[in-house]
C-alpha cells in the first residue's frame, strides 16, 4: 500500500512539474481561444456585426420608401388644399366613382 501511494504521489509530482514547465505555453492557447470566441461571437462579435449591418441596410431601404410615400402624400395634399386643382380633383372622380364620359374608356391600376 505504501509503495502505491509512493507511485501515485511520483506520478503527480510529475504531471504537475509538466505543468509548470508549459504553464506559459498553456496559458497563451487559452488566451487565443477566450480571444478568437469572443471575436467572432458575442454581441460585439464579427458574426453580429455583419447582423447589424444587414439589418442597418434594411431599414434604410423602408426608411427610402417610407420618405417617398410621404413626398406622395404631401403632393396630393398640396393639390387639394389652398388653389384647388381641377384637372386633380377630375382624375381623383374618375378612380373613385368609376365615373367617365360616353364612349370613353376607362383603365384602372
Amino acid at each position: 500500500m505504501e509503495i502505491h501511494q509512493k507511485w501515485l504521489k511520483f506520478k503527480y509530482m510529475r504531471f504537475l512539474e509538466k505543468i509548470n514547465q508549459k504553464k506559459f505555453t498553456l496559458i497563451s492557447i487559452f488566451l487565443f481561444l477566450y480571444v478568437l470566441f469572443n471575436f467572432l461571437d458575442g454581441q460585439r462579435g464579427l458574426i453580429s456585426y455583419y447582423e447589424k449591418q444587414k439589418l442597418k441596410k434594411q431599414l434604410l431601404n423602408e426608411k427610402t420608401s417610407l420618405v417617398l410615400q410621404l413626398n406622395k402624400i404631401e403632393k396630393e395634399n398640396s393639390l387639394l388644399t389652398g388653389v384647388i386643382d381641377k384637372d386633380y380633383l377630375e382624375t381623383l372622380y374618375r378612380k373613385k366613382f368609376m365615373v367617365g364620359k360616353k364612349n370613353e374608356k376607362i383603365f384602372l391600376k
